[in-house]
């Protein structure tokens, strides 16, 4: 489908000339991006010249009767316009088409009186605007985005730059680009000279991306939208200049070091929020923003009763959301054991009992209550999808800044494919992506695969080799912490010592045992203690 006609009127937006016709007779709207089937209109009623090969002959009869007189109101010489074979004829000026064997195919049309623009010809085999007058592989050529700005940028660079204009306006300018690829690319330096408004801004990029590094996009000012104002304006030396200074075209993410002096001039800070253990924090330096923790241990040695002191730490501390999403527990059971952290005893125990209604309210108000704690009732559904979206809109609707998931073996279990590695890949993949794409501290739970000797129960050490899955838990996380215990000791004080080894640590590179915490089943909260049992140091 190509525009026989462009420049009119959108019924649907109201804009004057954003619009354009297709030889279908449908429109198009460049403004509003409305696209409006054919009306009943004829061509005739929207003052169209017809593409028919017959027509060839009266166009170029009445391209061959014009000339290529000054256009003052845009101080464009009648040389430049010359040089583009632009011609004034029936008081419309004619820009020529060619195709690639410069044969002169089509021309668009603009009506000096009302300023609308049609075509004529066979439009739709036509090259770029001016491609006909400059042989490939030179060292500069600019593209822009309408004949008169070709003109204008021509004159402007002093008429010895190779300039062409894409045919279509700025929603065409990638299709109308790799169209003509080969010529374009074999320039040394591309320059991308768009309008300053949204389509074209989108476009530059667009373009800039279709050629990579030898693409340069002039940088637009508020002052003027197109390069025919630098030249209605008499700016050509503040254009020139800005022209070879145009910039080199950097990918978004890439950023250039040079740029960064206020990023670097001063440290990083040492953490939006510190765990509530010296030891845990002399090594990592707390928890940031943007950050993937992962926290590791054997089956039934305390990981969710961690994750519950750090929760409570966070709320005390901060002004922040937490979001809680522990998949193997309903939430009333999630509530009541944070509840229980700020009580000083397990609520969700029949011991509980004793626990006044005010104590427990006390608890509910510093907690629950508070309405920045958001809980995910699962109801069986731990689908990777449905994980990603509730972490999402977690951090996105909720504005939660901490997320806890425990654990990630219920997720992988769900999967239907049964290959575990490959639902740990995509698990943790997904979420290193989410983690970055939102900017929240996201605190995970990991079981470890079993050693060969010695069980996680009896005390054996962490290690990240022990991780299940292919790696990409160790690969993904930036902190790795390993909680070791002997659950099955006859001393109830090394019973009940957990010690906390960083196994890695991607912010400051310091791993290595980070304390001890000691659980007191009276108040079911864990404590950090300075000595612990030897053979447990």
């Amino acid at each position: 489908m190509t525009f026989i006609k462009t420049h009119v009127g959108c019924d649907v937006c109201g804009s004057s000339d954003g619009a354009s016709i297709n030889d279908d007779m449908s429109t198009y709207c460049f403004v509003c991006n409305t696209r409006t089937p054919a009306n009943g209109k004829t061509k005739k009623e929207y003052n169209v010249i017809d593409v028919d090969e017959d027509k060839q002959p009266e166009f170029l009869k009445k391209y061959n009767q014009g000339t290529s007189v000054s256009v003052s109101d845009r101080r464009l010489t009648s040389n430049t316009l010359q040089k583009f074979g632009v011609v004034r004829a029936d008081n419309s000026y004619y820009f020529p088409y060619y195709d690639k064997d410069s044969k002169l195919l089509a021309a668009k049309v603009r009506s000096v009186q009302d300023k609308v623009f049609s075509t004529v010809g066979l439009w739709s085999r036509g090259i770029l605007f001016g491609q006909n007058l400059f042989p490939s592989h030179g060292k500069y050529i600019t593209i822009v985005e309408g004949e008169f700005d070709a003109l204008a940028v021509f004159q402007m660079t002093g008429s010895k730059w190779p300039v062409v204009s894409i045919r279509n306006g700025a929603s065409g300018a990638l299709k109308d680009c790799k169209a003509q690829y080969e010529y374009l690319d074999s320039f040394e330096n591309i320059i991308v000279c768009f309008d300053n408004d949204e389509p074209g801004i989108k476009a530059s990029k667009e373009v800039a991306e279709l050629f990579g590094s030898k693409c340069k996009v002039l940088k637009p000012t508020p002052e003027y939208k197109d390069a025919c104002d630098w030249l209605a304006d008499s700016k050509e030396a503040a254009f020139i200049d800005r022209w070879w200074k145009a910039e080199g075209y950097i990918p978004d993410g890439i950023v250039n070091g040079s740029s960064l002096w206020d990023e670097v001039s001063s440290p990083m800070p040492p953490a939006d929020c510190f765990y509530p253990w010296s030891g845990l924090n002399e090594l990592t330096y707390g928890i940031r923003f943007g950050e993937l923790v992962t926290i590791t241990a054997g089956s039934g040695l305390g990981k969710s009763q961690v994750l519950r002191e750090l929760a409570w730490h966070i709320l005390e501390t901060t002004h922040d959301n937490l979001g809680l999403m522990f998949l193997e527990e309903s939430i009333k059971k999630t509530g009541l054991s944070l509840m229980s952290v700020a009580a000083n005893t397990p609520l969700h125990l029949p011991t509980s009992e004793s626990v006044s209604s005010a104590q427990r309210r006390d608890a509910f108000e510093r907690t629950l209550g508070t309405g920045r704690v958001f809980l995910f009732d699962h109801f069986g559904s731990t689908s990777v999808e449905n994980i990603i979206n509730r972490v999402r809109y977690m951090a996105k609707a909720l504005s939660c800044k901490y997320i806890f998931l425990d654990h990630l073996s219920i997720i992988v279990s769900a999967q239907e494919s049964g290959d575990e590695r490959k639902a740990i890949d995509e698990i943790m993949t997904k979420l290193r992506m989410l983690v970055q794409e939102t900017n929240i501290a996201l605190i995970i739970v990991s079981h470890l695969k079993r050693p060969p000797d010695r069980g996680h129960e009896e005390g054996a050490a962490t290690s990240l080799a022990q991780l299940r899955g292919s790696g990409s838990i160790a690969q993904l996380s930036d902190m790795v912490i390993g909680l070791e215990r002997n659950g099955q000791h006859e001393d109830p004080i090394e019973r009940n010592t957990t010690k906390v080894r960083v196994l890695k640590n991607r912010f400051a590179g310091v791993t290595g045992p980070a304390g001890n915490l000691l659980y007191n089943k009276e108040t079911g909260r864990m404590f950090e203690v300075d000595d612990a049992p030897e053979d447990l140091l």
